[in-house]
């Protein structure tokens, strides 16, 4: 095995992270700027505003992209796992 297949290796597991990972990161970023501007604009301060929407948020968000997520990981396991099978890792 050479340098170029575990750099392959290294980068389709890096992609798939952050495929995996992204919609749900984005989704908490604009929902924690969106409250964090409303909370700016009327100066109300209070902690549990920033956390109950945002998890509220994140979970509905997991629900909704679970089937990409796991189409993504799913398929970078079968890669290695063939490759394993077939010896060359």
């Amino acid at each position: 095995m050479g340098d170029t297949e575990i750099y392959a290796i290294f980068s389709d597991t890096i992609i798939a992270v952050l495929l995996a990972s992204g919609p749900i990161l984005i989704l908490a970023v604009s929902i924690g700027l969106a409250i964090a501007f409303f909370q700016a604009l009327t100066q109300i301060q209070e902690m549990t505003l920033t956390f109950v929407p945002k998890i509220i948020a994140i979970f509905l968000g997991l629900l909704v992209w679970s089937p990409f997520m796991y189409k993504i990981l799913k398929k970078l396991s079968d890669q290695t796992f063939s490759l394993i099978l077939s010896g060359t890792l």
